[in-house]
């Protein structure tokens, strides 16, 4: 049997999509452990355990001016994401908190365990202009421990409660047990879900967002959503050129069967730390196409594999660029969606916040 580059990789522990901690680029110093401590007696990874450390930050809702963004204002009841997406664009923020972006990023969650009582006082402030409040922009909302939390679900109850809009982007059917509190936003259009569907291939998928729901269950959840009167688009991101952009056809069409009335897309990003850990993760699953990827990947970036100008980070530039747009554009009107030219809508731009109030002590929850 012929030895490549990818066998001499030391083994990535199961259930996580980073298969390396690089350095954290504030740290001046490191502790680096051999391969050989995180095998058992058998030569098998051990399993890296999860642990959840609480956040005590003092403010719920993070400001944005990027123009390519369309909301200004987002909240993240966690920090980390253990749904560990090899290619997640957030992971160098986990080094701001003395992290790797690697296995760290997936392992050591951050809970904001006061956030619906920072969000109420944020709202009821007099100075609040009421507008849409983006959830999941970063880390996603309904990682497998808000099931035992329900921090995100405090969260909507607050702003069911001030009828303040929000819009939400997640890859978790999770999000399906909080659709009492969705169907009653949506009532006053202030509402919005998009469902972040990356592949059908359920093999792909549990290698690439290995703590995410399938994609079976992502499109379920499309399905109830729309059942119970809430609007879902269909957030087909990221396209990763030479992995998944075969797919765009069947994705769209599969989701809009399902009920998703828009769609949407972003091209794979890698910032920073986030390249050595999605060039180390083809290498592990497909180390035959890692080259043939990264080189489609640079045809869409300027000749690198990273380039964050403003109105092209999202979608890239150039004749691949191009050609990407028009591929979705015609796929999008043969699976039944109108066309729309933001690469990136969650739909952050069609929600009300008409019927926004501060409730009283007199008031229900609704």
């Amino acid at each position: 049997m012929q030895t490549g580059p990818h066998d001499l990789l030391p083994p990535a522990p199961p259930g996580r999509g980073a298969g390396i901690n690089p350095p954290n680029r504030f740290d001046a110093q490191r502790i680096e452990i051999e391969p050989g401590a995180l095998v058992d007696d058998d030569g098998e990874p051990l399993p890296v355990r999860t642990q959840f450390f609480r956040d005590d930050t003092q403010s719920i809702l993070a400001w944005n001016d990027s123009p390519d963004i369309p909301f200004r204002v987002g909240c993240s009841p966690y920090r980390g994401c253990e749904h560990g997406c090899a290619y997640c664009f957030a992971r160098p923020y986990h080094e701001y908190l003395g992290f790797s972006a690697g296995i760290e990023f997936e392992s050591r969650i951050l809970v904001k365990e006061r956030a619906p009582d920072l969000l109420r006082e944020a709202l009821a402030k007099k100075s609040w202009e009421p507008q849409t409040i983006a959830m999941s922009g970063i880390t996603d909302a309904y990682q497998p421990v808000e099931r035992r939390l329900q921090i995100t679900r405090r969260c909507l109850e607050v702003f069911a409660e001030f009828r303040n809009p929000v819009a939400l982007i997640t890859k978790n059917h999770l999000i399906t047990r909080d659709a009492d509190i969705l169907g009653e936003l949506a009532k006053f259009h202030a509402v919005n879900v998009a469902i972040s569907l990356t592949t059908l291939d359920g093999e792909l998928a549990k290698k690439l967002e290995p703590r995410a729901s399938t994609p079976t269950r992502r499109l379920a959840a499309i399905r109830e959503l729309t059942a119970a009167g809430v609007p879902v688009s269909v957030l087909t991101a990221p396209i990763i050129p030479g992995l998944n952009d075969h797919e765009i056809p069947a994705l769209l069409a599969a989701a809009h069967e399902a009920g998703a009335v828009t769609a949407h897309y972003t091209v794979v990003r890698l910032p920073l730390s986030v390249e050595p850990i999605f060039s180390d993760w083809l290498a592990r699953h497909v180390p035959g196409q890692k080259e043939k990827i990264l080189g489609r990947i640079r045809e869409f970036r300027g000749g690198q594999l990273y380039r964050g100008k403003f109105g092209e980070r999202m979608s890239g530039t150039g004749v691949a660029a191009e050609q990407l747009r028009q591929f979705y554009e015609v796929s999008s009107r043969r699976a039944g969606f109108a066309v729309r030219e933001e690469a990136l809508d969650i739909g952050a731009r069609g929600l009300s916040a008409e019927h926004f109030r501060v409730p009283t002590a007199q008031m229900t929850l609704w």
